[in-house]
């Protein structure tokens, strides 16, 4: 029997055991809205209705509807209000099931709060936050670049977690050659001409996110034929004004082996390098990665000064070098880390790594390789001009682009008083004003050092 008509024939039921003025208080603007697993729902005008059904006429209730259906049924009353509101939360439910579902492929330890910041790398975290407050509104898309190991994969799944964290966004991290994997899954399906679920599918996953990060991009480059579906998979995520994150160990000018119309297209947001990281901020990462470290014992001054010395090109190398300290240590059944241990436990570790303890001594290094000149003779105290000019230029490079105090400049290189160092800096500057070719010159080590 249809349920409007089950409940017309209980009401008329109902009608003929009450009075007329308790019917039409309590049940004439009832209705019978579902019977599923033995429980009847129905609908009732207020929350007074609710209580005062249930406890002086269930009884009646109950007896008259299993004489007419013949079952027995458990009774729930509902108000409009308890409806609507048990409809959002069956939504909230579905759209959690599905958000937990999918696969956004973060990583949790990577955030903002433990990405270690210095002059190196601002800019590229300040941006990166720009981005994960306002995804597909502030620089789209972001391409962030830089050598191996500065950084990149953090900052992408710092983004990532703070989108996720702080809305309801979907986002999905991958690395070019998993993209390329699922292409090619894709390809090989399309023998049989039958794969248009798996078309579906693998758009779905690429194009049904309001993020989409592909890290190392430049891995594309010996990908011909997934170029073409990246292509489309940018445009459309573009067009909807989803974000688009990416990075490579090259800026998109350097991927020559990538389509052109796609090395524009990364242009069309923002660009972003990350340099390696200087003396100080090398420190402050080894401090950092110290803190969450299972052994007890504190790292001297001096053996974090050492590693910083030592690794200065990589951030993994600085972990790697801090990592087998330790264990060293745990192996040697060492209570203290000591210089010695610390030479001992990286001897093998830190010939591959270039030494240059601030960025004085990097910009010592490269002007003396330019002009065939040893670090020696910046220091010295020749005046011959093959040795003067490139140690007054090492000193305008030092204050003018690192902006070195004065009196540090002068003590590495050789305990020169400071207004000799002022006295440098003026002459280059005095001199680029006419002389283009040095302009040139400075620049190129500039590029250099960068």
């Amino acid at each position: 029997m249809e349920i409007n008509n089950i409940w017309n024939t209980f009401l008329k039921k109902v009608q003929n055991n009450l009075a007329p003025m308790l019917y039409e208080a309590w049940f004439a603007e009832t209705k019978l809205i579902s019977l599923n697993d033995n429980k009847a729902t129905i609908l009732v005008p207020m929350d007074i209705h609710k209580k005062h059904l249930k406890e002086n006429y269930i009884t009646l209730i109950e007896t008259i509807f299993n004489e007419i259906t013949g079952s027995n049924f458990i009774f729930e009353f509902l108000t409009e209000e308890d409806i609507e509101k048990r409809k959002n939360q069956e939504i909230f439910i579905n759209n959690d099931e599905e958000k937990n579902s999918f696969k956004s492929n973060l990583n949790p330890k990577y955030t903002f709060e433990n990405f270690v910041v210095g002059d190196s790398n601002k800019f590229a975290k300040m941006t990166a936050l720009a981005v994960a407050e306002k995804p597909g509104i502030m620089y789209n898309p972001l391409f962030i670049y830089s050598n191996s190991g500065l950084g990149k994969t953090h900052l992408m799944h710092a983004i990532g977690n703070y989108i996720v964290k702080n809305s309801n966004k979907k986002v999905l991290y991958v690395t070019s050659e998993q993209f390329v994997n699922d292409f090619i899954e894709l390809y090989r399906k399309n023998k049989d001409n039958n794969n248009f679920e798996e078309v579906e599918k693998f758009k779905r996953k690429y194009r049904d996110v309001d993020v989409l990060m592909i890290d190392d991009i430049q891995y594309l480059e010996i990908a011909n034929k997934t170029q073409q579906e990246f292509f489309n998979t940018f445009n459309e995520l573009h067009t909807n004004n989803k974000q688009i994150i990416i990075s490579s160990d090259r800026s998109p000018d350097d991927l020559k082996q990538l389509e052109e119309r796609l090395r524009t297209r990364f242009t069309w947001g923002l660009m972003v390098d990350i340099m390696p990281p200087n003396y100080e901020l090398r420190l402050s990462i080894i401090d950092k990665k110290i803190e969450g470290h299972s052994l007890n014992t504190d790292f001297p001054k001096e053996v974090k000064e050492y590693i910083a010395s030592h690794c200065t090109n990589d951030i993994r190398k600085l972990e790697g070098a801090i990592t087998r300290v330790v264990a060293y240590a745990t192996m040697m059944g060492c209570t203290d880390i000591t210089l010695d241990l610390a030479a001992e436990a990286l001897k093998d570790y830190i010939g591959n790594c270039n030494i240059s303890k601030n960025n004085i001594e990097h910009v010592q290094q490269i002007v003396a390789n330019n002009y065939n000149i040893t670090v020696e003779d910046l220091k010295g105290r020749r005046r011959v001009s093959s040795i003067a000019v490139p140690r007054q230029i090492a000193m305008y490079i030092c204050r003018t682009v690192y902006n070195e105090p004065l009196t540090k400049i002068g003590l590495h290189f050789g305990g020169k008083d400071h207004t000799t160092v002022i006295h440098s800096v003026e002459k280059i500057k005095k001199e680029l004003k006419n002389n283009t070719n040095l302009a040139k010159e400075i620049n190129r080590i500039i590029k250099k050092l960068k």
